[in-house]
């Protein structure tokens, strides 16, 4: 999670990574971190069966996943992005979805060192999902592919 303001997403995010499985949470620049009680409304202490690591640089992160040999799937609307419907079929094992601020969204230099940005598509006019659904959505994909 990089940059995410609201600790209501953080916690939800939380809850959602350990309704699917995920084992770990990694918060970087700005995000808020646990222990709060913002956060622990929406987790339900998930906060607390969830691992989680802090690095104020998300660049430092993503160099030490990809020599662990994470993926890096970002979520977000790009040139580059494919339908989240795809991981149904071709997930790696090891993956590490980048999701960013709920305003200025995934960072570009975050995109560029990504392996592959997915997306979301949108039936209605709005072009995106709060953070913490579009968390789920993928997460769930992935589980179940």
């Amino acid at each position: 999670l990089d940059n995410i303001r609201s600790m209501q997403n953080v916690g939800a995010i939380f809850r959602n990574a350990d309704g699917s499985g995920f084992e770990k949470i990694y918060l970087t620049g700005y995000t808020p971190t646990p222990p709060r009680n913002e956060i622990s409304k929406t987790a339900l202490t998930s906060q607390n069966t969830i691992d989680w690591e802090y690095y104020r640089n998300p660049f430092e992160l993503i160099k030490i996943l990809k020599a662990q040999s994470f993926f890096i799937y970002s979520v977000e609307l790009d040139k580059r992005s494919i339908d989240y419907k795809t991981l149904f079929w071709n997930t790696p094992e090891n993956i590490c979805f980048v999701l960013g601020n709920e305003k200025s969204w995934v960072n570009r230099k975050i995109l560029d060192v990504s392996d592959e940005i997915v997306m979301i598509p949108m039936l209605g006019k709005k072009e995106s999902l709060n953070v913490s659904v579009a968390a789920w959505i993928v997460m769930y994909a992935t589980v179940h592919s």
